[in-house]
């Protein structure tokens, strides 16, 4: 017996006869590396080439320029402007009124708050040529991220920061081959199966490292992507989606020719589900290799319905994950669609609440599916050195 460098869900390395690790290399060697060959062919292929439109559009109009400035009085919310000394531009130093919108206002302007404006030079002769456009919150955000891999770092060392480098090379992936692959009008499906197969390969690997175990999550994860692509593709037509649920899908479809929307809501759905996906595959994994370690002799069948066990635990948590992340990230939607006098199935089958209510179904069911599909992956590994096991216990001394 030895030990392999087995990273899993917050545990060890697992004691693997020698012979057995081998033997499971071999097998996730064979179904890993064409899922691996296939990602980088479908990366070459569709790989943005030529104006991808990134950053094409100006902000401004010609003669409007972008200027920052601190808040130095706030008279009241009738009148819609605040008073800002401008810190940057030609005006730097001057105090000018700003226009504000009353939303931004009810909300609440202090004293001594850094705003963006938009200087207008036109748009001095009838009024403040400063409009209000955000507030400048690079400190407050910067130091979040900074207190994020801090925490990370202290409760789960060089494991954390290995999974922030990989969320890091992850984010990559989406900003230098999803969104300007998507820009050129290639098929969205294509782009989030190969975006998501590359996400996976780095954000798995750089997270737990290459071992037996991350490998079979790995795989794992590759069985729900599956299931919720093909669910999502069989709802979206059953349901007659458009992906038209939102002001900025109508504006991707105005501003990139031949983009669908229900197509790009199935890209949507896939990379939505990845990290999740995941998180479910690589416990599951875990569980079974930790079993197995456990006791060597126990046969593939027991060893599945001990993890599958471990697994309805997780499936009862996933079941409201996706639910409740939904309600939180759309309290607004659900206020507005709330106050029309209507049924509550109307109101989930509005086209603004129906494609969220068909993402977390789709999404929910593929985290679920996920749970047995690792779990018979990793426990047809182990099965045949649990055989072998049995068999020496049963000979005499």
């Amino acid at each position: 017996m030895r030990e392999i460098g087995g990273h899993s869900h917050g545990h060890g390395p697992v004691a693997i006869p020698a012979a057995e690790a081998r033997r499971a290399r071999t097998v996730l060697a064979i179904l890993v590396v064409p899922l691996l060959i296939a990602t980088i062919v479908g990366l070459v292929a569709l790989w943005p080439r030529g104006d991808t439109q990134i950053g094409s559009v100006p902000l401004t109009a010609d003669g409007a320029t972008f200027e920052r400035g601190v808040v130095t009085d706030v008279p009241g919310t009738a009148g819609g402007e605040i008073v800002v000394e401008v810190a940057t531009g030609e005006h730097a130093g001057r105090e000018v009124s700003v226009q504000v919108p009353p939303e931004v206002l009810a909300d609440g302007v202090e004293v001594g708050d850094e705003v963006r404006m938009l200087y207008v030079a036109h748009a001095a002769a009838t009024g403040s040529p400063f409009v209000f456009v955000d507030f400048v919150r690079d400190v407050p955000v910067a130091l979040l991220a900074a207190l994020y891999v801090l925490v990370v770092a202290l409760v789960a060392r060089w494991r954390g920061l290995a999974a922030i480098l990989g969320l890091g090379a992850s984010l990559v992936v989406v900003g230098v081959f999803i969104i300007p692959a998507l820009t050129q009008g290639t098929s969205p499906l294509l782009v989030a199966l190969v975006g998501s197969s590359a996400m996976m390969f780095l954000a798995v690997y750089l997270a737990h490292g290459i071992s037996i175990r991350t490998t079979t999550a790995l795989l794992g994860t590759f069985a729900g992507l599956a299931i919720t692509t093909l669910l999502g593709w069989w709802g979206i037509g059953a349901g007659n989606l458009v992906g038209n649920g939102s002001e900025e899908a109508y504006m991707a479809f105005t501003t990139f020719s031949g983009v669908s929307l229900s197509a790009l809501l199935l890209c949507g759905i896939v990379i939505a589900g990845l990290g999740a996906l995941n998180d479910v595959t690589i416990t599951q994994a875990s569980a079974v290799w930790e079993l197995h370690a456990t006791d060597p002799s126990a046969g593939r069948a027991s060893v599945f319905g001990s993890a599958m066990r471990i697994g309805r635990d997780h499936i009862a948590s996933t079941v409201y994950t996706l639910a409740f992340a939904y309600v939180g990230t759309s309290l607004p939607l659900l206020m507005v669609g709330a106050i029309y006098d209507r049924t509550l199935l109307d109101f989930l089958m509005s086209g603004e609440i129906v494609e969220e209510v068909v993402r977390t179904l789709v999404s929910s069911i593929g985290l679920v599916l996920a749970i047995p599909a690792t779990t018979a992956i990793s426990a047809l590994l182990v099965g045949r050195a649990a055989a072998r096991a049995r068999l020496a216990l049963a000979e005499p001394s």
